[in-house]
């Protein structure tokens, strides 16, 4: 089940791409063929319809609307990236006392962790 955010969402991108001129379009096809079929045959009411001679006044609002309507232009702009000049040394210097542990070193003693049981082996076959 879609919650009611990710239906908004969908919507919102529905609108966005222009499905409420289509769903509005199919509306006044449906309108116009059911009153084409009225007064003439299938074949005839199919012809009517979808001919784009005989538009009713809705497909007339609907096209005068997308026409009115304002596209959003995006321009891009690729523009070079800036840095600042300025330059940043790292400089390692190794610690002042260091010494390698032995195992049998206290200290080392518990930075030693043996596992407590034998790791389990897999299984073949």
């Amino acid at each position: 089940m879609l919650r009611f955010g990710q239906i908004l969402m969908l919507i919102a991108l529905l609108a966005v791409n222009g499905a409420h001129w289509v769903t509005l379009q199919t509306v006044a096809w449906t309108a116009m063929f059911t009153q084409n079929l009225r007064t003439g045959s299938l074949e005839d009411a199919l012809t009517r319809t979808f001919d784009g001679r005989h538009p009713c006044c809705l497909c007339k609002q609907i096209t005068a609307a997308k026409k009115s309507e304002s596209k959003t232009e995006f321009s891009f702009s690729l523009r070079k990236l800036e840095f600042a000049s300025e330059k940043i040394i790292i400089t390692l210097t190794p610690p002042a006392q260091f010494s390698f542990l032995s195992h049998s070193d206290a200290r080392a003693s518990g930075l030693v962790l043996e596992p407590a049981v034998p790791p389990p082996r897999l299984l073949l076959g």
